[in-house]
């Protein structure tokens, strides 16, 4: 998600309920959004600026599930809603609208407008929404990893069991709607088409060309004759599906503008024009767009600058109108010092953790607790957070922030307070002479996860720990989550806000985002209860009982919640702070050159 923007994008339900605490205070000689905005004008270009590379079209699986990889989905894709920056679904009936049509069985029915197309002309269908559907469900997998049987399908970054649980869709005769009816109750039913920025994103046409069918009607045709997969009875593979699967996985995957127009195709305000790999990325207005906000910009330039520093002299020299660069004390007071420009900041609905698999030498859980033991939380915090915040404290749960009320109540049980202090004598003793190897991956262009594996390798060596270090650049390491070579990773989780389907997406055995292979059947449990629960103080209780079973599990440690802060020239106007996953770009149709 994103630190500095980090480096993984998700729905956690701790966040749900954090109020926004942005403040805006302005450079020396800075101009406010509302003043500025009588002189703002259609057209020109905009340079933003962000920390993470580019590498995949389809932001949507467990590899591409990353910040920057969703932020280009969303500003060249449009769909059914959006999640403002007071943490709203808005609808955008422009695209097309959803509805729920029953509540008994849950059934909620989908219709794209007329008009709405691909940048290739090909309408945007129904077909491409069960397509949405499909990947996001897992429906037709049957793999059984321990018996080493069936077939897994699609790759999802998030949860599925919800839209598992459904009956095949039924997409009606001009292709235009779909109706999904519903097996179980689903709490998140609203956001279950779109992933975290509510787009249709991928084109069931391009993908069925790739399995060798016709079109998105024969892609649809073909799931619609298969079976749901059942692990406890699995069927061999079909080829043209898992050839179809294994495109949508791997096949828009690229750092550079592919020659094949498909890979790219866009239904929203933008279209890729160019990609320099690891450098940048050119977006240019679809002027066929009119189903959804209208920008005001004709194009939009995105640099990727890992350095904070970096970032500040792009501001300062007017190489880049908008950047969102690694938050800290002296990045804030250096903007705060450049003439003409509004810094934002305020707390993410995100957070800095290190988590530990279950395999290796973390198999035991009382090396993982030994480890937990030495990881020197406030110092940490002391060193990255302190002088931004300085009331911060270390992060005390795996599922709440603390700006929610639940957050309080929850550490007081959940056994946080076991690893409130580091303790080398207590670790040495777990490991009763052991010296395990640890290989530690962490973003190696991000300085504030340099501090903290430089701070938890020297606490864990004092304890007999061998730490290796492992880390890996800025457009390697995302993908090189839940592969192994690696034994703990320091990254962070940030979410759009909203719904509830983001704890099993992390939390849950087997789902794509559970990278270190957590695995409680206490927990799964709970996990099937909390997404069919639209009650929110049951939700609440739901989620403590799960905080306190990953804590007991001894997973890992949160750090700390992020800081946010972007800053913007004077010579744009429209940029509104945004603590959700989708940062700055959440209203990019607002940007706009004076």
């Amino acid at each position: 998600m994103r630190f500095g923007r980090i480096s993984k994008a998700v729905s956690f339900a701790a966040a749900a309920a954090i109020a926004l605490s942005a403040c805006a205070t302005q450079g020396g000689g800075g101009s406010s959004s509302n003043a500025a905005s009588a002189s703002a004008k259609q057209g020109g270009t905009v340079t933003a600026v962000e920390v993470n590379a580019f590498n995949t079209f389809n932001s949507n699986t467990a590899d591409g599930n990353t910040d920057i990889n969703s932020k280009i989905s969303y500003a060249t894709h449009m769909g059914f809603y959006y999640v403002d920056n007071k943490l709203n679904v808005v609808h955008n009936d422009k695209f097309g609208k959803y509805e729920k049509t029953s509540d008994n069985p849950l059934t909620v029915k989908y219709t794209i407008n007329d008009g709405v197309k691909w940048s290739d002309g090909t309408p945007v269908t129904a077909y491409d929404v069960a397509l949405n559907w499909a990947a996001g469900s897992g429906w037709y997998d049957d793999e059984n990893p321990k018996a080493k049987t069936g077939t897994a399908y699609f790759s999802t970054a998030g949860d599925t069991t919800g839209l598992n649980n459904t009956e095949f869709p039924e997409v009606s005769s001009d292709g235009k709607s779909m109706t999904l009816k519903y097996t179980q109750p689903f709490a998140d039913w609203e956001l279950a088409i779109g992933g975290n920025n509510g787009t249709i994103d991928i084109p069931a046409h391009v993908v069925a060309k790739h399995a060798g069918l016709a079109d998105a009607k024969a892609l649809y045709d073909l799931m619609k004759g298969m079976k749901k997969g059942d692990p406890k009875n699995p069927q061999p593979a079909n080829e043209t599906l898992k050839k179809a699967a294994d495109f949508y996985n791997t096949g828009f995957d690229t750092k550079t503008l592919p020659g094949d127009t498909g890979l790219f195709l866009s239904n929203g305000p933008f279209v890729v024009k160019d990609m320099v790999a690891d450098q940048s990325m050119t977006l240019v207005r679809n002027k066929d767009y009119n189903w959804g906000p209208t920008p005001n910009v004709d194009s939009i330039v995105i640099r990727y600058i890992g350095s904070a520093p970096a970032q500040i002299q792009a501001l300062k020299n007017g190489e880049a109108d908008i950047i969102a660069p690694q938050a800290s004390s002296d990045t804030i007071q250096q903007l705060k010092a450049i003439p003409g420009v509004t810094v934002d900041q305020g707390n993410q609905l995100s957070y800095d953790h290190i988590d530990l698999n279950y395999s290796g030498p973390f198999a035991d859980k009382d090396v993982r607790t030994a480890f937990m033991l030495t990881v020197p939380r406030q110092d940490i915090l002391d060193k990255i957070i302190k002088q931004m915040d300085p009331n911060a404290k270390p992060l005390d749960s795996q599922i709440f922030v603390p700006q929610q009320a639940a957050y309080a109540d929850s550490v007081k049980n959940n056994g946080s307070s076991a690893f409130d202090q580091v303790n080398i004598d207590k670790a040495k003793q777990l490991l009763a002479g052991k010296t395990p190897e640890v290989r530690i991956m962490y973003n190696k262009d991000n300085p504030n996860r340099v501090d903290a594996y430089t701070l938890i390798a020297a606490s864990a060596s004092k304890a007999g720990f061998k730490i290796v270090d492992g880390g890996l650049g800025k457009s390697d390491w995302g993908k090189a989550l839940g592969k192994g070579g690696y034994d703990a990773t320091i990254f962070g989780w940030i979410n759009p806000g909203v719904g509830v389907s983001g704890v099993p997406q992390i939390f849950k055995t087997g789902n794509g985002s559970n990278f270190n292979k957590f695995s409680d059947p206490e927990a799964d449990k709970l996990m099937d209860q909390l997404i069919q629960t639209t009650d929110t103080s049951k939700q609440v209780d739901l989620e403590k009982q799960i905080d306190q079973k990953i804590w007991a599990s001894s997973y890992g440690v949160p750090l700390f919640q992020s800081v946010g802060v972007d800053a913007y020239s004077d010579k744009v106007t429209g940029v509104k702070y945004m603590p959700n996953s989708s940062g700055i770009w959440w209203n990019y149709w607002e940007w706009a050159t004076k």
